[in-house]
């Protein structure tokens, strides 16, 4: 019994310095994703853009997890574990040095490549940092453990919007819409490519600091991990892997589950700011973006508390789901029903609509959504998690599609309702476009219950 309670001891020793590497990788992945969403006020009034070309913010930075995916499992297969997660910072940092040229010039499409490059650093990253938070201990506990990672990611979306706003965003009441709008042909221009130079230097700094940690995570003494349980699983071509990791329902459900989920937590992050300037909300001093996005984050790492508190000495990680899903679906419906003219009393952002209240605490039905659906996707996937791990992160591409189609949406019914002089903020297109996100939580709710349990079609 001795020899028993010693190896687990080691185990649990063994795990600590993992987990407080990838827990600061987790962080700065969340930095570096959660900026994305001031980015889109910005880039809409930087580069003159419309407000759903905007969301191509989201849409570029996002589909490079669908594309590189694959590609990241075939690399990590190549340079190992560790050599992988190295890699992704590295690539990451390089996408943070092209904002420089993109700011000089002023061009959208270059931010845009930035942004995809950024996105396929991360891919690598999630793809080969995933695994790890799966087996370095028991799998019961895995979605506690995945809280821990989120709360630092969240963390980290909480504090990227404040630096933003006090390196980049602190002026913008300077370059309003109507005040640019008042400027002749080269006093617009020069005003605009003054906003826009000003990405410039975080973004160097943001990549040099990455750098600096994709050498220490060289250095460091993270351990390889070995997932090819099966024997000779490396050896199929990865079109074989695919293949046969397709034929567990499990997975394929849950990537389902996962693409559906990360479009409402990336959807209620990133809508919520031009949401709320819809409705008139702009805090004490202009800075309404900051506020609310704080909102959305806040209630996201509540959630992440209570996964960790919770999961799995009182709740299992299939019930916090079952949760998660019930507690989205009636957001969500509460959000399109409720009255925009309804407000609640906030510090700092008087005259709150309570609708802009339920879209962040959309965040506390999205926190425990990841960290379950993860290790139930790979449960019983043996060597065919790893590319089981990279099939999950292509359902990361929920987070690029969901924000254009809620763009689009919003533009089309706010036009559609201007023009026909009917427009009446109870009925706008930024609200009722929630609703798209209702198939979200009811698949959400369905993995939970049976979808998870599948282990053939």
């Amino acid at each position: 019994m001795s020899n028993i309670e010693s190896i687990i001891q080691v185990e649990k020793r063994s795990a600590i310095l993992p987990m407080v590497i990838l827990t600061a990788l987790f962080f700065i992945l969340g930095f570096v994703t959660w900026l994305n969403g001031p980015l889109i006020p910005f880039f809409e009034l930087a580069c003159e853009l419309s407000s759903s070309q905007a969301y191509f913010v989201t849409f570029a930075f996002y589909i490079a997890y669908f594309v590189m995916a694959v590609p990241s499992s075939w690399v990590i297969e190549k340079v190992g574990y560790k050599n992988g997660i190295s890699l992704g910072l590295l690539i990451i940092a390089f996408g943070a040095f092209m904002f420089y040229p993109a700011a000089e010039s002023r061009t959208f499409l270059l931010f845009l490549i930035a942004l995809f490059v950024m996105g396929t650093g991360l891919a690598i990253l999630q793809t080969a940092s995933n695994p790890y938070v799966v087996v370095i201990g028991p799998r019961e506990s895995a979605a506690a453990r995945i809280s821990v990672l989120g709360i630092a990611n969240k963390l980290a979306g909480f504090i990227a919007p404040i630096i933003l706003t006090a390196l980049v965003l602190s002026n913008m009441q300077e370059f309003t819409a109507d005040k640019i709008a008042m400027l002749d042909s080269v006093s617009k221009s020069n005003a605009l490519n003054s906003l826009a130079l000003q990405l410039q230097r975080p973004y160097l700094y943001m990549g040099l600091i990455i750098m600096v940690l994709a050498l220490l995570v060289k250095l460091s003494p993270l351990p390889e991990i070995d997932l090819d349980e099966e024997g000779n699983i490396s050896n199929l071509s990865i079109f074989k892997q695919i293949k046969n990791a397709f034929r567990r329902p499990q997975l394929v459900l849950g990537v389902i589950t996962l693409m559906l989920y990360l479009a409402a937590e990336v959807l209620a992050g990133d809508s919520i700011g031009g949401f709320g300037k819809q409705l008139g909300v702009y805090g004490d001093e202009g800075n309404f973006y900051l506020k609310l996005t704080s909102f959305t984050m806040s209630a996201m790492v509540v959630g992440y508390i209570l996964g960790i508190t919770l999961i799995p000495k009182y709740l299992s990680q299939v019930t916090a789901l079952k949760g998660s899903g019930i507690l989205g679906i009636i957001l969500v419906l509460a959000i399109v029903i409720i009255s925009p003219k309804l407000t609640i009393q906030l510090p700092g952002v008087p005259n709150l609509p309570i609708v802009i209240l339920l879209v962040a605490l959309l965040g506390l039905a999205n926190a425990l959504c990841w960290p379950a659906i993860w290790p139930m996707a790979l449960e019983d996937l043996g060597g065919y998690t790893k590319i089981g791990s990279a099939i999950l992160i292509m359902g990361i591409i929920g987070g690029a599609i969901f924000p254009l189609l809620y763009g689009l949406i919003t533009e089309t019914i706010n036009t559609s309702n201007i023009a026909a002089g009917t427009q009446d903020v109870s009925r706008s297109g930024n609200q009722l476009a929630y609703l798209m996100l209702l198939p979200s939580y009811i698949m959400i709710l369905f993995y939970a219950v049976k979808g998870h349990k599948y282990r053939k079609w």
